[in-house]
């Protein structure tokens, strides 16, 4: 074949496929086919294996386990004491204001004491009355005393004139028979033995009241100092009124809204402003599943939301004893037949670690994520 027959034949051959273009390659088309099933099914394992794991790295399961547990559900706590007057009456003085730090014994209320101020007035004097009463009940025993001195010696001059009648009776007697007493004196004798008889037995009985008399002193002193105990008790609970006409701080801290107004009427136990002291912990209401390796002691760490997620650092400082479910007002009843298993939560207290300068701007009930260091 020549060189001007080529071309020639060249365009004949691409004549004679459809449309003029060369025939595909028999063999590249299948291999090419399985390259690109293979490549869709490394992609779509590729995909599954990281749902995978994504799954198991948010639930924390193997090969994704840690030692770190860490709950939402966790609070900012504080004994936040509520402020009520144990007495009713008008408000005549609020010497503080919203948000005020105070310290223990600062005056915050102050009610209208002219009632209780009088109604101890009258208990003092009624406890002067009955100390006056148990004196004089000292004076009466004393008396009764000198009386029973006193019968007892009209006993001995009863006694002394019975023996000198019976004497001249004895000796009348002797002198009736042979007549050197009369019939008549011999009478008069023996009537005035008689008499000295009685009167020695009036003595013995005016003795004997002397004594239960004393015995009554006596008796009636018990009486007289209860009741002067009694009238004490109840100048001592007038002052307490008195004293609870004004309503102090029972600590150092931090008041929050002032509930009251000047010249407001409240009752006993009217919730007037609440107290806020510096001793702060949290609570992380942790899941049951979470708390196998949870112990008293452990490290905890936990952001808090209203510091921009500023951690903080402390230690556990108790456990509760029961879940959560147990101190509801209202129980479950798990027996009704239509029971779904849910993860209980257990309380658990973090004492916040000191010398943290951030640790001060916390409040009750701010939010916080917490995360124990269960590989202590």
């Amino acid at each position: 074949m020549t060189q001007e027959e080529t071309p020639s034949t060249t365009t004949t051959a691409l004549a004679e496929t459809p449309e003029g273009k060369a025939p595909p390659s028999e063999a590249a088309s299948p291999s090419r086919g399985r390259r690109v099933r293979l490549l869709s099914a490394l992609v779509f394992a590729s995909i599954a294996l990281a749902g995978v794991l994504l799954v198991l790295y948010a639930w924390r399961l193997p090969p994704f386990s840690s030692p770190i547990e860490s709950t939402e559900n966790a609070l900012v706590k504080g004994q936040v004491t509520t402020i009520g007057p144990q007495l009713a009456g008008y408000i005549v003085e609020v010497p503080v204001h919203d948000f005020q730090f105070v310290k223990a014994g600062d005056l915050l209320v102050r009610l209208d004491d002219r009632i209780y101020r009088q109604r101890l007035a009258q208990a003092i004097a009624q406890q002067r009355q009955q100390e006056a009463a148990l004196a004089n009940n000292l004076q009466q025993r004393r008396s009764a005393e000198a009386t029973i001195a006193q019968r007892q010696a009209a006993i001995a001059d009863a006694a002394a004139q019975g023996d000198k009648a019976k004497a001249d009776l004895r000796r009348n007697q002797a002198l009736v028979s042979d007549g050197s007493v009369s019939r008549r004196e011999f009478d008069i004798t023996r009537a005035a033995a008689a008499a000295a008889q009685a009167s020695l037995a009036q003595a013995k009985a005016a003795l004997a009241i002397a004594r239960e008399d004393l015995q009554s002193v006596i008796v009636n002193r018990a009486s007289l100092e209860a009741a002067v105990e009694n009238a004490k008790a109840s100048v001592e609970l007038a002052r307490i009124d008195l004293d609870n006409t004004r309503v102090v701080a029972p600590r150092d801290g931090q008041l929050g809204q002032i509930g009251t107004r000047l010249g407001a009427y409240v009752n006993s136990g009217a919730q007037l402003m609440a107290l806020v002291p510096d001793t702060l912990w949290v609570i992380a209401n942790m899941k049951e599943t979470q708390m196998a390796d949870v112990r008293v002691g452990q490290a905890a760490s936990f952001t808090v939301d209203a510091l921009n997620h500023r951690k903080l650092y402390g230690h556990i400082e108790q456990i509760a004893p029961a879940t959560g479910s147990e101190f509801a007002l209202l129980q479950a009843d798990n027996a009704t037949g239509n029971f779904v298993k849910i993860a209980q939560r257990i309380p658990v207290r973090i004492k916040v670690d000191p010398d943290q300068a951030e640790a001060k701007r916390l409040r009750p009930g701010m939010s916080v994520v917490v995360s124990i260091d269960t590989a202590q």
